[in-house]
């Protein structure tokens, strides 16, 4: 199979630069594999939508087990140009999680997207978030300097945003300690626009790849009791993607074709009856999610690629029964209509 790109000018720049940062990523990766893991590179796996008429996309996913619970590089760009029944022209995307083994290196979330209707508009979304299991205020520091020192005068919007999407209200806290996130975001200058997404993304790379580095070297025993607090912090991410990230649901509700990718994000193991424990906490009605989530895992709490499609059919059937619910998954300042732009 073949997949069907779009080919306006800008989502056509829009694939060059996710296929670039994409590239970039996976070679530090890669690098970072030979210099502390087990030298194993990372390997693609090619999806499509409706059979690559309507594009696809690849994900490069993690072979290094001593280095990664979990790590997934991912494009996409699913496109309508073709199907006269849709206003959404093109959506081009580069969406990765890493989850290092070691418990004192931090997890990161990364996503830069180009969303273009038919009528010609478009805007960007872009989010970078870093999500440690045991805090470490330098880390921080130095991924929020990274931040600033790229988006400029955008900084403060976008980390008002990203605190007020990354927010768990029921358990009181955030999935991370550094947010990045500007959504429907577009200037007069389309290059600018173009420049400001690679600069972020490439040099977050950089600064989270010098971080996990410098934490695995320096903490090469773990304790149990870091390994428990890891375990909980695994939970706590599976818990705020699967009930509250409306990029993930969006996703799972506009096709079925790459659920195991789109969870990609999910790291392994987790802790089921802490998961459990959370449910009395959901808003009326949201506890049969939740209760939902925990009847799709084993009572080991491995989070595979089957357990990855019982959990992603889960969603998928509840927001299909309970629209009124996505009302209550996160957003930002706006909440653009995702699912809607594919019907």
């Amino acid at each position: 199979m073949t997949r069907i790109k779009a080919s306006s000018s800008d989502a056509i720049l829009a694939d060059n630069l996710v296929t670039h940062l994409q590239s970039y990523f996976v070679a530090a990766l890669d690098a970072l594999s030979c210099e502390v893991g087990e030298s194993k590179n990372f390997e693609p796996i090619e999806w499509f939508r409706a059979q690559g008429e309507f594009g696809g996309g690849v994900r490069y996913v993690a072979t290094d087990d001593i280095l990664f619970n979990r790590a997934s590089v991912n494009i996409s760009q699913v496109q309508y140009e073709s199907e006269p029944t849709k206003a959404l022209g093109s959506a081009t995307a580069l969406s990765t999680i890493i989850h290092p083994r070691n418990p004192y290196a931090p997890s990161i979330h990364m996503h830069v997207s180009w969303t273009q209707m038919k009528d010609g508009t478009g805007y960007w979304r872009m989010m970078a978030d870093l999500n440690p299991s045991i805090f470490n205020e330098d880390d921080k520091q130095n991924f929020d300097k990274t931040l600033k020192a790229c988006s400029a005068a955008y900084y403060e919007e976008a980390s008002k945003q990203g605190d007020k999407y990354f927010n768990i209200p029921v358990l009181g806290r955030h999935r991370g300690v550094s947010h990045f996130y500007l959504e429907n975001f577009k200037t007069e200058d389309k290059q600018a626009d173009l420049a400001m997404a690679k600069q972020l993304i490439e040099n977050v790379i950089d600064t989270y790849v010098g971080i996990i580095k410098n934490q695995i070297q320096t903490h090469t025993e773990i304790s149990g009791e870091a390994k428990e607090e890891q375990l909980a912090y695994h939970t706590l991410y599976l818990f705020q993607v699967l009930t509250l990230d409306r990029g993930t649901t969006s996703g799972l509700l506009v096709h079925n074709e790459n659920d195991v990718g789109i969870l990609g994000s999910i790291p392994s193991p987790v802790n089921k009856e802490l998961l459990r424990s959370w449910k009395e906490k959901m808003p009326k009605g949201q506890e049969v999610l939740v209760q939902s989530l925990v009847d799709s895992l084993d009572d080991d709490g491995r989070v595979e690629e089957s357990q990855k499609v019982k959990l992603a059919q889960a969603v998928r059937s509840f927001y299909q029964k309970n629209p009124e619910a996505l009302k209550m998954q996160a957003s930002g300042n706006v909440a653009v209509p995702t699912v809607q732009n594919h019907k």
